[in-house]
C-alpha cells in the first residue's frame, strides 16, 4: 500500500523566542489545533457533508469531553471555511489520495514466436501488452509486458478474483 501525509509549514515570526514557555505553548497548541482541523476537513471530505450533516458533526465535536473537541468559535470558523471551500477542499484531498501514475491505456496483440534465443523453432503464441501510465500534466511512460499461455492464464485468472471482489463490495453497498 502507498500512503500520503499532507505536511503544514508553520512560519513563525523570527523575532519571536520559542525559549519562553507562552511561546513553546502557543507553538504546540496551533501544531495540535492544525492536526486537529486537518483530521475533522478529512472526515468532511470523505463524506462529503452538505449543510444538515455538517452541523450535526461540528455540534458533536463541540461536545467531546476532556480537551478533545472543538470550541464553539473554532466549530463555527470550520464550518464558514467547509462552506467557502468545499470543492476545492474534496477535490485537493481527494486528488492526494489517488495512486499515481494511473493507467491511460492498455494495447494488445497476440505474436507468434517462430525461434527462440537459444535456436530452437518453434511457433508460440505470445500476447505483448502495452500500458501507457501517466500523471495528469505530464507525458507518459510505457511498460511492455509479455506473455505466453501460461502467463495470460495466470493473470486472467488474477482478474476474475478482483472482479470478484468488486462485485461483492458493489452488491453489499
Amino acid at each position: 500500500h502507498r500512503y500520503r501525509s499532507l505536511t503544514f509549514t508553520v512560519n513563525v515570526n523570527r523575532q519571536a523566542s520559542l525559549s519562553s514557555p507562552n511561546s513553546l505553548s502557543l507553538c504546540l497548541s496551533l501544531c495540535l489545533s492544525l492536526s486537529l482541523s486537518l483530521s475533522l476537513f478529512q472526515s468532511m471530505a470523505t463524506a462529503d457533508m452538505d449543510q444538515a450533516q455538517l452541523e450535526a458533526f461540528l455540534t458533536a465535536q463541540t461536545r467531546k469531553q476532556g480537551g478533545a473537541g472543538l470550541s464553539s468559535e473554532q466549530a463555527a470558523a470550520l464550518g464558514r471555511f467547509w462552506k467557502a471551500h468545499r470543492t476545492r477542499i474534496r477535490e485537493s484531498l481527494l486528488a492526494q489520495s489517488r495512486w499515481e501514475p494511473g493507467l491511460r491505456s492498455v494495447n494488445w496483440r497476440v505474436d507468434l514466436q517462430t525461434a527462440s534465443s537459444r535456436g530452437s523453432s518453434s511457433n508460440t503464441p505470445v500476447a505483448l501488452v502495452e500500458l501507457e501510465l501517466g500523471q495528469n500534466g505530464q507525458d507518459s511512460e510505457f511498460v511492455c509486458l509479455e506473455f505466453d499461455e501460461l502467463k495470460v492464464n495466470q493473470v486472467l485468472k488474477k482478474m476474475a478474483e478482483i472482479q470478484e471482489n468488486i462485485d461483492s463490495i458493489v452488491h453489499h453497498s
